[in-house]
């Protein structure tokens, strides 16, 4: 603890469960914005941009990773000037159970150079989430579902500059 502010240290973590319907996903969406708005050093197109990763995680636990009437939990932890991580846990209860393992094979086949994505879905966790981001993990969760985790780190100088980024800016969908 900190004497004078009498706050804790270290990060901050705020977890929402929400029910598993994308008429929810809205709200994660603005609480997002508003998160990384007050609590980073993001120009808004990052703002935006994590907004979008959140977006992808949630809808893809909810899409394939919970059955009608379970739950998504997000948590967002933050550690000021540090990073931010958002967390998303499904329940394993959807028509597509995936292990830990496969998500990590499956990204592995999407992010190869070589790899032509032919539908016009399946592109998000490679091109959005992994794109703008700086770790990405999925894990197992306990009882079965996954945990996927993306951290961003917050002392990147493009964050506050014009400088020119590696990252493009806007994502390219070849059919």
């Amino acid at each position: 603890m900190n004497k004078n502010t009498n706050k804790k240290e270290g990060p901050m973590k705020i977890t929402i469960t929400l029910p598993s319907s994308a008429y929810f996903v809205s709200g994660i969406r603005d609480f997002t914005l508003s998160l990384i708005r007050n609590t980073t050093n993001f120009a808004e197109k990052w703002a935006y941009r994590m907004q979008s990763v959140v977006d992808e995680l949630c809808n893809n636990a909810i899409e394939f990773g919970s059955s009608d009437g379970a739950e998504v939990r997000v948590s967002f932890l933050h550690e000021k000037d540090k990073y931010i991580e958002i967390i998303v846990e499904d329940t394993g209860t959807g028509e597509t159970k995936n292990t830990a393992e496969k998500m990590k094979k499956l990204m592995e086949e999407k992010l190869k150079k070589d790899h032509k994505f032919t539908g016009i879905r399946g592109r998000g966790l490679a091109r959005i989430v992994h794109e703008w981001t700086d770790e990405l993990e999925f894990k197992d969760r306990e009882g079965g579902g996954l945990i996927v985790i993306a951290r961003k780190f917050l002392k990147d100088p493009r964050f506050k500059s014009g400088l020119p980024e590696s990252t493009a800016t806007h994502l390219v969908l070849d059919v």
